[in-house]
């Protein structure tokens, strides 16, 4: 049987993510999380959440991940709409050639956010602070978009 290298190299997996913000309703700071793994983008920022498993919901997963990741639960708000498509219909913002992430609005609900599991700082960015750090390339347009809401408050 042949494989369709197209069809390999098109599928993507998804990833799910929080953008952490202090108040859904009128956000004024985002929460970044600073990569300490994979040594190829340790020191980059990026959002904490991570990939879905067969059996979960986004939601769930990302409620799971957030919680192994920074010791949180979250209220989740909006979702941040992509401008991708994958070929099954998912949705996101395609931030590799094989992952596409989908993301939400949270605010913290229990727990302080700690740097558990793949990070080593977490930092309040207010709207004039975003570009401070060095995001992972696959995040950049993710955070243009927060930046135009967290500017509008």
């Amino acid at each position: 049987m042949a494989v369709c290298e197209n069809t390999a190299m098109t599928s993507r997996r998804v990833v799910v993510a929080a953008a952490i913000v202090d108040d859904l309703a009128r956000p004024t700071r985002l929460l970044g999380a600073q990569r300490s793994k994979p040594a190829a983008i340790a020191g980059q920022w990026e959002f904490p959440g991570g990939k879905m498993e067969p059996d979960e919901s986004a939601h769930e997963a990302l409620h799971r991940e957030l919680h192994e990741e920074l010791g949180i639960t979250v209220n989740l708000g909006d979702e941040i709409i992509g401008p991708d498509v994958t070929e099954s219909g998912v949705r996101g913002w395609f931030i590799t050639t094989r992952h596409v992430m989908r993301v939400w609005y949270a605010t913290i609900d229990t727990g302080t956010p700690e740097p558990l599991v793949e990070h080593s700082e977490l930092r309040w960015l207010a709207a004039d602070e975003l570009w401070s750090v060095p995001w992972l390339e696959g995040d950049l347009e993710i955070v243009s978009e927060i930046e135009r809401r967290l500017q509008s408050n």
